[in-house]
């Protein structure tokens, strides 16, 4: 049985679990880089690694304000490793299908996250969200 509470919820988010699920997926792939990639693709992960932290950092601070703050660092580690990805496919130190892999899971992570933000701006300006653990 697994440890749940109120402030772990976030690990319902889809956009969480697809977070861990890029990942992983980064791991698998890029940690076996030769020597002198090794700093660049390990940059690659921590900003991957950034978007999950910051989802659930967010979530588990209840201020809606500085939830949605988490959410667009979470966006701007996510443009971070898509710049990567990128950089690293055009100078030939990713190939093609593994580039493919990770864009098509990192797209469907980063329109979810766009869309939680979306939608947690309406609850703020509709004055919905509510931050109390009662």
């Amino acid at each position: 049985m697994e440890n749940c509470n109120i402030n772990r919820g976030f690990k319902k988010l889809v956009v969480w679990q697809d977070a861990i699920d890029l990942y992983v997926l980064s791991s698998k792939l890029l940690t076996h880089a030769p020597f002198e990639l090794k700093k660049s693709f390990g940059n690659c992960l921590d900003a991957c690694h950034s978007i999950n932290r910051n989802i659930s950092e967010g979530y588990c601070r209840k201020s809606i304000k500085e939830y949605l703050n988490f959410l667009n660092i979470a966006l701007g580690s996510s443009g971070e490793f898509h710049s990567s990805i990128y950089s690293f496919l055009k100078a030939e130190q990713l190939s093609n299908e593994d580039f493919e892999e990770l864009d098509k899971l990192h797209f469907k992570l980063e329109n979810g996250l766009i869309n939680l933000i979306k939608s947690l701006q309406k609850k703020m300006k509709d004055g919905t969200w509510n931050d109390s653990f009662v």
